[in-house]
């Protein structure tokens, strides 16, 4: 490799960067919460289920699995609904703010480079 770097590397802008308007806001991770839902709905399920009898010719496990489509569903539902009106509350809270460009030159890399 050479040590000359192309000629559009070193061109700096003639003019400072102008601020900019920037919106930030804290948004939740809806997939958490779909997540978290569903996994609630399982528990719920399982609950749920081992408050009644099972019966003997289907089995507790079968009806687990066959009750959760339900419930991991109806979690899951519930989750997204929660984090869509958490998300809907911090766009409420978003702060408009300036913002300038930077330009960082990126570390210089210590040792030798493999090629």
């Amino acid at each position: 490799m050479s040590d000359t770097t192309p000629a559009g590397d070193s061109a700096q802008p003639s003019t400072p960067a102008q601020p900019e308007q920037v919106t930030v806001r804290r948004a939740p991770k809806i997939p958490a919460f779909l997540v978290v839902g569903g996994f609630l709905g399982f528990l719920g399920t399982l609950i749920a289920t081992s408050l009644f009898p099972a019966d003997e010719e289907v089995g507790f496990a079968t009806l687990v699995a066959y009750f959760s489509v339900y419930g991991i569903t109806i979690g899951v539902l519930l989750g997204a609904v929660v984090g869509i009106v958490l998300d809907r509350r911090s766009r409420k809270r978003a702060r408009t703010l300036q913002a300038e460009r930077e330009a960082v030159d990126p570390a210089p890399v210590e040792g030798e480079l493999e090629q």
